[in-house]
């Protein structure tokens, strides 16, 4: 069974604004039935942005009110005819022109919403250098007064899963380090070393 593009989105969505149940979201998400139920109780997904699957084409208004009328119904994903996405290769993340402008937005979006990113880490999701990710941070950048916090992933500067992946690392390491090794202040800690002997530029 295909299910959409953007699993967390979409069921971020469906729950904000849809009668469907836990195991209907699951369903057609992919996701677990509990991994949607910390959805909805705030525990996972804090601060996404809900993916309209109506909007998207993914499944049709009319397939929507018959499952949130029926728990019984499983909604299904209307079927294109679309390549399957490529895993993108190692390397330098180029992105198009019209959305460099953009990246300020989502640089500033992964600060406030998962501190704990390393910097280098912010670079490789969305291809941009130290130098940029720290201007953003000291709002020294020359467009901070007009920078608005937005999701990389709504941007299309980088996949939902690549997101993902990068948070699942910085919470495993929190995870395994010892009461002592902690910072005093809390957990926004610095969990990677940054190299400092070369810095890839932007494309």
């Amino acid at each position: 069974m295909a299910f959409p593009l953007m699993p967390k989105a979409t069921a971020v969505w469906m729950v904000e604004n849809t009668g469907l149940t836990f195991d209907q979201i699951a369903a057609f998400t992919g996701l677990h039935k509990l991994e949607v139920q910390g959805i909805a109780d705030g525990e996972v997904a804090i601060g996404m942005v809900g993916l309209d699957p109506v909007a998207g084409g993914q499944i049709s208004k009319d397939e929507l009110s018959k499952a949130e009328a029926d728990p019984t119904v499983r909604l299904a994903l209307i079927h294109k005819d679309l390549p399957a996405p490529v895993k993108r290769a190692k390397g330098p993340r180029y992105t198009p022109v019209t959305k460099r402008a953009e990246k300020p937005d989502a640089i500033a979006w992964l600060i406030k919403q998962y501190p704990s990113l390393s910097d280098t880490q912010i670079g490789r999701l969305i291809g941009t250098t130290k130098t940029t990710i720290q201007s953003v941070r000291n709002k020294t950048h020359e467009t901070a007064s007009t920078i608005k916090p937005k999701s990389p992933v709504m941007l299309g500067l980088c996949t939902q899963a690549e997101l993902d992946e990068a948070v699942s690392k910085i919470r495993a390491k929190a995870g395994s380090m010892a009461p002592a090794e902690r910072a005093p202040d809390g957990p926004e800690i610095e969990l990677e070393i940054e190299d400092e002997n070369t810095e890839a530029a932007e494309h």
